[in-house]
């Protein structure tokens, strides 16, 4: 196996020059390379590199512009990131209501199995799930303040406090297991269909992973996608073989998720900020068009028209 060996800065400035990049200030891309690490700074080479010979750029690309492309994925994860931590609160505050109110707020009763579906095929999730619960429950409950006050002074937490230690993972799979009319009043107030929800919550939950770890999220797609939707009908999305080819499971389906859920201020906030981060990369970008990322995102030429759609 071949061992990969370190490299200085100017090695690996080298290696890029050989690979075609052109490089205009030595001294500005030493300095990114040393903060941002070459490893992950070259995670955005792709749409950059000939499709003939993957190992070298396109002509007259530029180290500006792969360093471009990863600030403005940067600057993506972090508006994401907080609309879904927008939701997250959301959807636990919802769930937490809505659960108190109809099997009670306490420990014995809100990781009590009956409290959830006992059909037989969903009777090892709930205990699985409940394990999960009370192990987060366990191992987290005196880390945080509200959680600890309730412990110490009522010797239990409730469910509305319990909410703050799970994790979004945790809380997306609680509604997959909740009693089908508990599933429907939650939707209800949410304004959408069950169907829609079991579909959103996992995927909000894997881009939230995603944002937290800071990988790549431009391009990231999931395995799981969300069901087609009047918005990907308006903006007359094209499809193949009967699939919508953007809207589904990439960060396109991110945005239709954020229109369904997000209040309406929220979301034109939302995408005024991803507006201006399109613009600026724009700007940057020369040996590349800003449709080539826009394509990566699962972004139609028209999705601002998203705004104008009830």
């Amino acid at each position: 196996m071949k061992e990969k060996v370190f490299k200085t800065l100017e090695e690996q400035i080298t290696i890029l020059t050989n690979k075609n990049l052109q490089i205009d200030d030595i001294d500005y891309a030493e300095k990114i390379l040393l903060r941002e690490n070459y490893f992950f700074l070259m995670g955005y080479r792709h749409l950059f590199m000939q499709k003939e010979n993957r190992h070298s750029f396109i002509d007259n690309a530029e180290f500006r512009e792969v360093y471009a492309l990863f600030s403005f994925d940067r600057q993506l994860r972090n508006i994401i990131f907080k609309n879904i931590l927008i939701i997250e609160n959301n959807a636990k505050s919802i769930f937490s209501y809505v659960l108190s109110q109809k099997h009670g707020y306490k420990e014995k009763e809100y990781l009590k199995p009956s409290s959830y579906n006992q059909s037989p095929e969903k009777v090892k999730q709930v205990n699985d799930l409940l394990r999960k619960m009370k192990r987060q429950i366990n191992v987290n409950g005196r880390q945080h303040e509200a959680t600890k006050h309730y412990l110490d002074n009522y010797g239990y937490i409730p469910l509305w406090v319990v909410v703050k230690v799970l994790s979004f993972g945790i809380t997306s799979e609680l509604y997959t297991v909740m009693k089908r009319a508990d599933q429907e009043e939650i939707a209800n107030k949410f304004q959408i269909s069950v169907e829609n929800l079991l579909a959103f919550l996992p995927i909000l939950s894997n881009y939230r992973n995603l944002c937290a770890h800071e990988d790549i999220l431009y391009d990231h797609k999931t395995q799981k996608v969300i069901p087609d939707n009047k918005y990907l009908e308006y903006l007359n999305i094209p499809r193949i073989d009967g699939e919508f080819v953007y809207g589904k499971g990439d960060v396109f389906s991110v945005v239709i998720i954020f229109k369904y859920l997000l209040y309406q201020d929220d979301f034109r906030m939302f995408m005024n900020e991803i507006n201006y981060e399109i613009e600026h990369l724009s700007g940057v970008l020369h040996s590349i068009s800003i449709e080539n990322v826009l394509d990566r995102m699962g972004f139609p030429n028209n999705y601002r028209s998203l705004l104008d759609i009830d």
